[in-house]
């Protein structure tokens, strides 16, 4: 008879919502199509510092948190679900934009970048897996802030600067995480 692993933990992720601030997000639309806008918005999808790194790198860590800390676990797995909201809003305004989802950032220079694990900070301990999601809300805040002085779209940064909202309360419940023992 074979014998089989079994996870023996009892996380539940039952009745799980996305982490964010309870506030709508705006409507996606924009006032025309450009595709350098596009463009800036492809490194926001699945650039280095991208929604698509932060979902993979916070279901990485939940994943290594659940069986250790539920609780824990079930926070970063809610925001990797506000994350993917970001993804799916990016993913609309880059194709209104006249732009194409593809898993390549796209620069101005013409260079094209496909989306890879190797953006990711994949940490084992709990203090560094929340050090490391800390970083990348900054990061993001911080790419966010600069495509928006860039972009001259009103109903494009609207959608962004509602984004910082929630990275901004990420920031803070991972802040939180990081003072409990």
């Amino acid at each position: 008879m074979e014998e089989h692993a079994v996870l023996t933990c009892d996380c539940s992720f039952v009745g799980l919502k996305p982490i964010m601030v309870d506030l709508p997000y705006p409507p996606i639309c924009v006032r025309e199509k450009n595709m350098a806008y596009a463009g800036y918005l492809s490194i926001d999808y699945c650039g280095a510092v991208s929604e698509l790194s932060a979902i993979t790198q916070y279901i990485n860590n939940e994943t290594r948190l659940a069986c250790e800390n539920c609780p824990m676990a079930r926070t970063i797995l809610g925001i990797a679900v506000a994350e993917m909201m970001h993804l799916q809003k990016l993913g609309e305004l880059i194709v209104l934009l006249g732009g194409t989802v593809d898993y390549a950032a796209k620069y101005k220079n013409g260079r094209r970048m496909l989306w890879t694990p190797e953006f990711l900070s994949l940490q084992k301990e709990r203090e560094r897996i929340i050090a490391a999601g800390i970083e990348s809300e900054q990061a993001a805040i911080q790419q966010y802030q600069a495509h928006i002085r860039m972009i001259g779209d009103e109903y494009v940064n609207a959608v962004l600067k509602r984004i910082i909202m929630d990275e901004e309360y990420h920031i803070m419940l991972l802040q939180a995480l990081s003072c409990e023992k």
